[in-house]
């Protein structure tokens, strides 16, 4: 199992788990035009290509065996979400393959963030977390998270609450 940054030429790749995990969480509580909706919005290649050229945003693959199995993306400064404090880093997202779920790898993608924070000398992480997705609440929540805050995030047509959690460091 390794960590590895993302690079440009692998925007197909990243587009294909970005895509993949999203639909396997969450198609079976959503509409499909508001799935398709979201895709196409924020999982284009030029969109995908525009958040990895952001000098302020950082990807990440988790592999198996050469094989990508999930993604983490984090982001600081103005490309958080969200309007936070300069010193604090965004999980925007962190995705792993249903088939490789309970396996640990969200733990060590969690793990790389809190690295990447450390080295950023920031004071703390947070995340937007959908508030009916409680597996991954749970999992925050056992990575050391509290909840502080809620937004509104849309998807596609659909406006939903997310649970803002924070990582103090």
């Amino acid at each position: 199992m390794e960590v590895i940054k993302v690079e440009e030429h692998q925007l197909a790749v990243l587009q294909e788990i970005s895509r993949v995990t999203f639909i396997e969480t969450y198609a079976q509580a959503n509409t499909e035009a508001d799935m398709q909706a979201y895709l196409a919005a924020h999982f284009s290649i030029e969109q995908l290509q525009k958040e990895l050229q952001n000098p302020a945003s950082y990807f990440y693959f988790i592999q198996i065996d050469k094989q990508v199995v999930g993604y983490l993306k984090l982001n600081v400064g103005e490309a958080q979400t969200e309007t936070q404090e300069v010193a604090a880093l965004e999980i925007e997202r962190i995705y792993i393959l249903k088939s490789h779920q309970g396996k640990q790898l969200g733990q060590r993608l969690h793990e790389k963030a809190v690295q990447i924070a450390k080295q950023k000398k920031v004071n703390y992480l947070w995340l937007g977390v959908w508030e009916k997705n409680p597996k991954a609440i749970g999992f925050y929540q056992r990575m050391g998270f509290v909840a502080y805050d809620k937004h509104i995030f849309k998807l596609g047509d659909d406006l939903q609450t997310d649970l803002l959690m924070k990582l103090e460091l």
